[in-house]
């Protein structure tokens, strides 16, 4: 890694770098009055109070002071691939857990536990990831009691569709009585052609908080955000909110956008009811699927509800594919059989 001009190393980032990919090498103390140097690598997530937050493409983070940096640049984003990507669901799946972080979680074997105050399913709700490592009705009575100390239903998340995950649990489940909501497609494209759809001239803002405008038009939030739902938007690798706004300040079409290694996690594409068909959606993707390859991401992903057919239409057009599918089971009634 070089770093040198005119045979002197150089910090030539600032803080209005941030959302590009960096390259930084810092020094550490190794000991004994010896210095040691590492190198990182990644997007530039934040520079706030003499500390930069760098995002790697595992989804990592690196803490770096300002003032221990010895040399610093921006660098290009890595080509992105343009066929579509290839992932288990196992990682699939870990990083749209990352990309929507609940408030709280707690582990129980194999499983994540999460609760966010009751906002979204998806935040709230059990997370298989392998064994609980209890017998089963002993984990669902454990999960069913912790979710109840919270004052939320039981929710278990139950992958369908690849022979890797979880029918067998899911049969359980149902001869438990735990009832079935909304099922939901995983779906994969291309980032690439994604970005390249975006030739309409409609002006996108994108920013990393979500502001009034951007919330007003979100159908999840009925009235002021509660400080639950600011914390899970904003959590993830690396957030952007997009928003269109009308010659009145209104806003017309809104999106969301996690990029967490090679992955962009879209959420959150809306636009105005009277406004709908006329590409606004495709727009806000484009720009944010832009701004995920200047990050180094190269696949996108997105969760659907199975019966949504207005949405997948659109995203068929977009090029996107089934990776597999999810529902969630409710505890019965009483609690867990």
């Amino acid at each position: 890694m070089e770093f040198m001009t005119g045979g002197r190393a150089e910090v030539r980032i600032t803080p209005a770098d941030v959302g590009k990919r960096v390259s930084v090498r810092r020094r550490t103390d190794a000991g004994e009055g010896q210095w040691a140097f590492t190198d990182a690598v990644g997007v530039l997530t934040s520079w706030n109070n003499g500390v930069l937050s760098i995002t790697r493409r595992d989804g990592g983070t690196v803490r770096v002071e300002e003032a221990s940096l010895v040399a610093a640049k921006v660098v290009p984003a890595q080509p992105a691939r343009r066929r579509g990507p290839a992932a288990d669901v196992r990682e699939l799946t870990e990083v749209a857990a990352r990309g929507w972080p609940a408030i709280e979680t707690e582990r129980l074997g194999g499983w994540l536990l999460r609760a966010s105050g009751g906002f979204t399913r998806r935040a709230n709700a059990a997370l298989p990831l392998g064994d609980p490592g209890l017998p089963l009705d002993e984990a669902l009575a454990r999960t069913t009691r912790w979710y109840g100390e919270r004052g939320l239903p039981a929710r278990i998340v139950v992958t369908t569709g690849r022979p890797d995950t979880g029918e067998e649990l899911d049969g359980e489940l149902a001869r438990r009585g735990w009832r079935t909501e909304a099922p939901t497609r995983v779906r994969t494209a291309a980032l690439a052609p994604l970005a390249d759809t975006g030739a309409d001239t409609t002006p996108v803002r994108l920013t990393r908080e979500p502001d009034a405008a951007w919330l007003g038009l979100y159908h999840r939030v009925g009235g002021p955000p509660g400080p639950e739902v600011h914390q899970v938007l904003t959590g993830g690798p690396s957030v952007w909110f997009a928003t269109v706004t009308g010659a009145d300040g209104a806003p017309e079409a809104i999106g969301r956008c996690v990029i967490d290694g090679r992955w962009a996690g879209f959420a959150a594409i809306e636009v105005a009811p009277e406004l709908r068909r006329r590409g606004l959606a495709t727009v806000v993707m484009a720009a944010l699927a832009e701004r995920a390859l200047d990050e180094g991401a190269s696949a996108a992903h997105l969760q659907v509800e199975a019966d949504n057919d207005t949405a997948h239409a659109l995203y068929d057009r977009l090029g996107f594919t089934d990776h597999h599918g999810y529902h969630y089971r409710l505890a019965p009634q009483g609690g867990a059989r």
